[in-house]
């Protein structure tokens, strides 16, 4: 396949003018997997969205659209949430008839919280789906999703390269770059490289960039110096502690275990944020335990005392 994928609609909600240059992010899921609340959890944040107690606003499972003219989007993962989250968009409806604004989908990795959005786009014509060998792999072979969609619509595959720079629509490229994190057992086989990865959206016409970082186990020099040549950066904020889900008797296993690092403490991830020379620094993918998400928190306040956001549903970044 080619590497830029034909837009399924030129079709827009907004009057763009076609001299304006500009990269757009919309944050469509703020959520980590069951978003907040979660069906089945009962901890103190999910009690506080049902019953209003304390102050604290709902969030579906991760996910981004990114445009460069708001009139051609792409998602970066595919929630189970997507419906509802194309639903809650105006620029993500069909414009007329089944028109889509909606020209491809490219994935981090092959979790079922970013990829069972994709069975829901089964009624197009076609989807562009941008992934790498890895998440391919899982997805067909682990997960099966790939040939349960393949079987309702045609999907047309782009191999995603870490390293490699791709024209993805006018004046709007990517580059995909390796994340560490855990071999989980669950789909053995599968191989290290490209298992997950962040994305670095450029606006070729500006040159300004933004990073979409919504799963991190560690932030090595490799993955800081992504970070800091940004001038916005998403990135994965799970939980508060490593051990929190253990504490709160939901999980066995640590954030680490799960491939995600804390934001914090001394090693966390909000010590890295802080100091980044990026103009805006956003947490995504947060966990329904993660303090934070209780706005009447001391992790809360820190967070946004260190000048950096706590995402909602909803958030659009120029870029």
């Amino acid at each position: 396949m080619g590497a830029v994928p034909a837009p399924l609609s030129p079709s827009g909600a907004h009057d763009v003018r076609e001299e304006e240059t500009a990269m757009w992010l919309r944050v469509l899921g703020a959520g980590a997997g069951g978003g907040f609340p979660q069906w089945n959890c009962g901890c103190p944040g999910c009690r506080a969205v049902r019953d209003g107690s304390r102050p604290a606003t709902p969030r579906t499972q991760s996910s981004i659209a990114v445009s460069a003219d708001r009139r051609t989007w792409f998602l970066v993962n595919a929630s189970p949430d997507l419906r509802a989250q194309i639903d809650a968009d105006q620029d993500l409806h069909p414009r007329t008839g089944r028109d889509s604004p909606i020209a491809a989908v490219l994935l981090t990795d092959a979790e079922l919280d970013h990829t069972m959005g994709l069975l829901l786009l089964r009624e197009g014509p076609g989807i562009a789906l941008h992934a790498t060998d890895a998440s391919f792999e899982t997805l067909r072979d682990g997960t099966g999703f790939l040939p349960t969609l393949e079987r309702y619509t045609q999907v047309e595959r782009h191999r995603v390269v870490p390293g490699a720079t791709v024209a993805l629509h006018e004046h709007l490229s990517y580059r995909a770059f390796d994340v560490p994190t855990v071999k989980k057992a669950r789909f053995g086989g599968v191989e290290d490289e490209g298992r997950v990865v962040g994305y670095r959206f450029t606006d070729t016409a500006s040159g300004r960039t933004a990073v979409y970082l919504p799963g991190v186990q560690e932030i090595t020099p490799a993955v800081h110096e992504e970070l800091a040549g940004a001038d916005v950066v998403l990135v994965d904020g799970t939980t508060w502690t490593d051990d929190e889900m253990i504490t709160m008797g939901l999980a066995s296993k640590t954030a680490r275990d799960m491939g995600h690092l804390a934001v914090g403490g001394p090693g966390g991830s909000l010590a890295v944020l802080a100091d980044l020379p990026a103009e805006r620094r956003i947490y995504v993918h947060i966990n329904n335990t993660n303090p934070m998400l209780l706005e009447d928190t001391p992790e809360h306040a820190e967070v946004i005392a260190r000048g950096v956001e706590i995402a909602p549903d909803g958030l659009e970044v120029e870029v």
